[in-house]
């Protein structure tokens, strides 16, 4: 670090004086560094451009697009239907959640008649998928702070869902299980037997979660009163979901403007004042067992029948039709070729994911792929609370301040 000229005379060719200050008869220029794209502690390919002052952060700028995809002009380029492969490659943490807001907005063009059956599956198959982001949330944020132990505990858990995902989908990630107008098909035997297990053990899980880290000296001191955001700051820069609800924002759209059937089930919203990130870590665990209580609402009410609209603009003819039925062999070829065709118009449906409000903007103009497609993905606005939550703390603290607002970059970038 240069030191800066003194007063009255020329600082050399090409210098540049950032952040001068003077302190007694010492002149202080504040050092900027980059963190990222590469950094190992970063979640995704972030970088962060930090001007110090000391140990203290005095500016802060995220600079994004390492990880630019181009998913959304792909998608309209492709039917709706196929809209599908792209969507859960955003947030894969919480796919289900990217491919449930794609379809809810597509089903709402069409005016789809999804069958109960199939709205309660969504459901499982997205909160348990809440589960498992909150566990990657829960390993990786104590593995940033230096804790290696509750990444395996957490991984542990999230197998275990992975496995269940597999059974259904017959992959791990990036599922495209979810249709316009249901599923792909009904679930497979040993299903409800395999999530009810988990059901049962998740809670004991949690349990040990917590003594592992809630009354820990350690991770108290690296947590209580760092990287505040308070309730307005929430507001100002558009913060949603749990990170929101930290700082005393009631929202959580599965109440507020319900989708899927979640107006039929029973669960608490869960909200502090604090806003630290003590209480961003706590919202999630208590936010876990919400899910698990939802899901088993939904497990009960799981009932025998169709999981597909069977309006033959949207879905597909059920495959021994196509033995006998002409009809069924034409419709199921212009669906697979051309696919279907939405009147023009345009549609927004917000969901909650993992991370915070999500929706998609589709504009149709009646062709058989939409005109426009337009993520409103969580993370990218929750990172915009970044630089107020480390400007004036600790340069230290700036990695639990990322890991608590839990942005995935796909979902920034995408």
């Amino acid at each position: 670090m240069t030191t800066a000229p003194k007063p009255g005379t020329t600082p050399p060719r090409g210098a540049t004086i950032l952040g001068e200050e003077t302190r007694g008869d010492f002149e202080t220029k504040h050092m900027r560094i980059n963190v990222g794209p590469q950094h190992p502690s970063t979640h995704g390919v972030l970088r962060l451009v930090v001007d110090l002052d000391g140990e203290e952060i005095a500016a802060l700028s995220p600079r994004i697009g390492y990880l630019h995809t181009g998913f959304e002009k792909t998608m309209e380029h492709r039917t709706y239907q196929q809209g599908v492969t792209y969507s859960n490659r955003m947030d894969y943490l919480h796919a289900f959640g990217h491919d449930l807001a794609y379809v809810l907005s597509v089903e709402k063009l069409m005016d789809a008649k999804v069958p109960e059956r199939a709205q309660r599956i969504r459901v499982i198959l997205t909160e348990l998928n809440r589960i498992a982001s909150h566990l990657v949330f829960f390993g990786t944020g104590l593995l940033d702070m230096g804790a290696l132990t509750p990444f395996f505990y957490g991984m542990r858990e999230r197998e275990r869902i992975l496995d269940i995902f597999e059974m259904v989908t017959g992959v791990r990630m990036n599922y495209g299980y979810f249709r316009v107008g249901g599923l792909s098909k009904d679930l497979p035997d040993g299903f409800e037997a395999a999530v009810r297990e988990f059901l049962n053990d998740m809670p004991k899980a949690i349990e040990q979660y917590n003594k592992l880290f809630e009354k820990n000296d350690i991770w108290v001191s690296r947590t209580k009163g760092v990287g505040v955001v308070s309730r307005e700051t929430a507001l100002e820069v558009g913060l949603t979901g749990p990170s929101a609800r930290a700082s005393g924002l009631n929202l959580d759209f599965r109440k507020a403007q319900p989708y899927s059937g979640y107006e039929d089930y029973t669960f608490d919203t869960i909200t502090f004042e604090e806003g630290d990130a003590y209480q961003r870590f706590r919202i999630r665990m208590l936010e876990m067992e919400q899910s698990l209580n939802i899901v088993r609402q939904a497990l009960d009410r799981l009932e025998p029948g169709p999981v597909k609209d069977p309006d033959r603009r949207i879905s597909l003819p059920p495959r021994e039709e196509l033995e006998s039925s002409m009809e069924a062999v034409i419709f199921h070829f212009k669906l697979v070729t051309e696919g279907f065709h939405p009147p023009r118009g345009e549609v927004y449906v917000p969901t909650e994911s993992a991370r915070g409000e999500l929706g998609y903007y589709l504009v149709s103009d009646g062709g058989s792929m939409p005109y426009r497609v337009k993520a409103r993905v969580p993370s990218l606005i929750n990172l915009q609370a970044l630089e107020p939550t480390c400007v004036g703390g600790l340069f230290a603290d700036m990695v639990v301040n990322i890991a608590t607002l839990d942005p995935v970059m796909g979902d920034v970038d995408k």
